[in-house]
Parts: C-alpha cells; sequence; structure tokens
C-alpha cells in the first residue's frame, strides 16, 4: 500500500511540475505576442485558453491545501 501512495505522489508532484511549467510558458508566449502587436490572433486566443485552464487547476490545487 505505502508503494502505491508513494507512486502516486510521484505522479502528483509531477503533474503539478508540468501544469506549473505549461503556465508560465503560456504567459511568456502571451506576452511575446502581446508585444508583437497579435492580440487577436487565434494562436494568443488560444493561449488565453490554456492560460485559463491551467490558472484553474492551479487554484484547485490551492483550494485543497495541495500547493
Amino acid at each position: 500500500m505505502q508503494q502505491i501512495d508513494e507512486k502516486r505522489l510521484a505522479a502528483f508532484e509531477e503533474m503539478l511540475n508540468f501544469v506549473q511549467g505549461e503556465y508560465d510558458r503560456t504567459v511568456e508566449k502571451m506576452e511575446s505576442l502581446k508585444a508583437e502587436g497579435k492580440e487577436k490572433s487565434a494562436t494568443y486566443r488560444q493561449l488565453m485558453g490554456n492560460k485559463l485552464t491551467y490558472q484553474n487547476m492551479l487554484s484547485m490545487y490551492r483550494l485543497y491545501d495541495l500547493l
């Protein structure tokens, strides 16, 4: 049972790191596009959707005191 718990914790940590990294990379890409005046592009809008998704996931982690 302990081995399963350790695997779940490791998977959670990996997922959390992925979400945080993707959030940061998405924000960087958005800032770059904004600096180029491309806030109305399809890419920027897709990134906005991704950012909101990752932001929501991080908020859920905070809600359950996991972050």
